[in-house]
């Protein structure tokens, strides 16, 4: 399905619409598993043409304008939340269809996957692979939504977007991480069989996976393997996770349209827009440990001012070890207010948080020398 979740229901969250839908998706899901072949499960390349299924034409349509034609004058804060919502009742109505058609026969084969027949294997892992693939599918697109409503760009043919992406979309971290976080979302009852279940020999079958579907393999084995639990643990888990990957992805873009704004209306209102560059680079690199905050800031700065000031540094975009003297020296030669430089320091020393005693001695240097008659 390409449309986005508010296409396929409304805002209202009517029940019989929403199921519907999932039955639709679920159906789609069945056809994309049809065409994988039993190779395709064992190598993990199944997640690559999930990918592709899940994200070529979508991309196309969804964009800014796409939502602003939907939610005109609404905060992005709001709509990310309601769409956080609807995605997660739609996972936990997922859940509960799936769970049902999950048996031991289905671990068995699962937990043999490497030296099962290619005859055998489809038959039995369709199963989990339709509930493996629509949860993926459906939170690759919630991350793109988020991104897309706080306007930080993603570009999927740009294999370093495309991991950014992959990486907000699934919580990817560590696998201690996930496991823990997902032990938590559980009933008391269950966890100590959640924590033995991980480490059974069920998920050898997985390591032979590239990591994204191994990870996924393994998050949804957990409702294979505990039978006693049944429905109501899969619709737990899927809303979970869902709402998980939608929370995690409203932090990391969000804070990154926090630091995208700052560089924009640092570059608007800068009057040296070239000097501004090493202005905050000094103050960056007055600290050995570059945050990821302060390199995406210097990063969207040099694109700023490369677009709206057509200037491009080559001398900084060489540059090893940044020299406080050669910073000064280019401050001597600017004419007229410096003050916009202060303020520029100012923010980009904050923007990881509280001032370090370095970048104060930088920038306090920086107001004596924007100070001179």
């Amino acid at each position: 399905m390409t449309e986005t979740l508010t296409d396929a229901v409304g805002a209202d969250g009517d029940d019989d619409a929403e199921r519907e839908a999932v039955e639709r998706e679920r159906a789609e899901m069945r056809e994309f598993i049809k065409g994988l072949s039993a190779d395709d499960i064992k190598s993990g390349s199944w997640f690559t043409k999930l990918m592709a299924q899940a994200m070529n034409s979508y991309t196309d349509k969804v964009d800014w304008r796409y939502f602003q034609e939907r939610y005109e004058g609404v905060p992005a804060d709001a709509v990310v939340d309601q769409r956080m919502k609807m995605a997660a009742r739609y996972a936990a109505l997922e859940g509960g269809l799936s769970a049902g058609a999950y048996t031991s026969a289905v671990v068995a084969t699962l937990g043999s996957l490497g030296g099962a027949s290619p005859a055998t294997v489809p038959a039995a892992v369709a199963t989990v692979m339709v509930d493996v693939a629509f949860i993926s599918r459906l939170q690759l697109r919630l991350a793109y939504d988020i991104s897309v409503l706080y306007r930080v760009p993603l570009d999927l043919s740009d294999p370093d977007d495309m991991w950014k992406l992959i990486r907000v979309a699934f919580t990817i971290k560590s696998g201690e991480v996930v496991r823990e976080g997902v032990v938590k979302a559980v009933p008391v009852m269950v966890r100590p069989l959640i924590k033995r279940f991980y480490s059974r020999a069920v998920l050898s079958a997985a390591k032979g996976l590239p990591f994204v579907g191994k990870f996924l393999l393994q998050r949804n084995v957990i409702k294979i393997g505990i039978p006693v639990v049944g429905v109501p643990l899969a619709v737990v888990l899927n809303r979970y996770t869902t709402l998980l990957a939608g929370r995690h992805a409203q932090a990391v873009f969000r804070n990154e349209a926090r630091v995208i704004e700052i560089a924009e209306r640092l570059s608007e209102r800068s009057r040296h827009p070239q000097v501004m560059l090493w202005v905050a680079w000094l103050v960056i690199a007055a600290e050995q440990k570059i945050a990821d905050d302060e390199a995406l800031l210097m990063r969207h700065l040099v694109r700023l001012v490369r677009d709206r000031h057509q200037v491009v540094d080559e001398r900084l975009a060489r540059l090893v070890d940044v020299d406080p003297a050669e910073v000064w020296r280019r401050l001597e030669a600017e004419p007229g207010d410096l003050s916009d430089l202060l303020d520029v320091a100012d923010r980009v020393a904050t923007v990881n948080g509280a001032v370090t005693a370095r970048r104060k001695a930088v920038i306090s240097e920086l107001r004596e020398r924007c100070g001179r008659a």
